[in-house]
């Protein structure tokens, strides 16, 4: 794949982009998915796909009071699992790999979630974007992490015009310096809930307008 040429002007609209999401949400670091520890975190991005983080927060607050410990997952009755996270929708995969990965982690990593993108992604249910969330979240791992947020606003800004999640992935790491790709993530999911949302962004209250491709069309 080609390396893809940024000018210095871009450079310099890029950085401007950055700071003003710094001044706006913070540097903090944060998730906005409830967990206590990593096994907790990944159950909760398997549940998440398709599904809100919080109908995610609502479930896990009695599952993970239900199933305290990995190998209390990883003995889970299949059907009773599918009962508990119903309401997270495609439920009858999700327990199946949630069941799955426990028992991995348990067997080939002491119990331990592994750290590596192979060896997350070698686990049931796990694809790029979920052991991204780990790899920040967990071991400050710089990663990207592309969900709908991410995806449709990087493309308004011009940092990307590609639809597949893995492509834009890489055009983000290309883009972005890499001390910024979590803070990337965690920013530009509030923007999007708060200001840039799907059905009516509030472009006119927009602190990046003048900066966005799309507001140039």
């Amino acid at each position: 794949m080609a390396k893809r040429r940024i000018t210095a002007a871009e450079r310099e609209r890029i950085q401007q982009i950055l700071d003003r999401l710094n001044k706006a949400y913070s540097t903090e670091y944060k998730c906005y998915l409830n967990h206590e520890n990593a096994w907790q975190l990944l159950i909760a991005t398997i549940l998440s796909a398709q599904c809100t983080d919080l109908r995610v927060n609502i479930v896990t607050e009695d599952l993970f009071k239900k199933y305290p410990t990995l190998e209390a997952f990883a003995k889970a009755d299949l059907n009773e699992l599918e009962d508990d996270i119903h309401s997270t929708g495609f439920y009858h995969n999700k327990a199946k790999n949630i069941i799955a990965c426990a028992n991995k982690i348990i067997l080939e990593y002491g119990g331990e979630v592994p750290r590596s993108l192979e060896e997350l992604t070698s686990l049931a249910g796990v694809g790029r974007k979920t052991a991204n969330v780990i790899r920040g979240n967990i071991y400050n791992e710089p990663s990207i992490v592309v969900d709908t947020h991410v995806k449709r606003i990087s493309k308004k800004l011009g940092f990307t015009k590609e639809e597949d999640p893995v492509k834009i992935e890489f055009d983000l790491m290309e883009v972005l310096p890499k001390e910024h790709w979590i803070l990337y993530n965690i920013q530009i999911i509030t923007h999007g809930r708060g200001v840039c949302t799907a059905r009516s962004p509030k472009c006119s209250e927009c602190f990046l307008q003048d900066l966005c491709k799309a507001a140039e069309n």
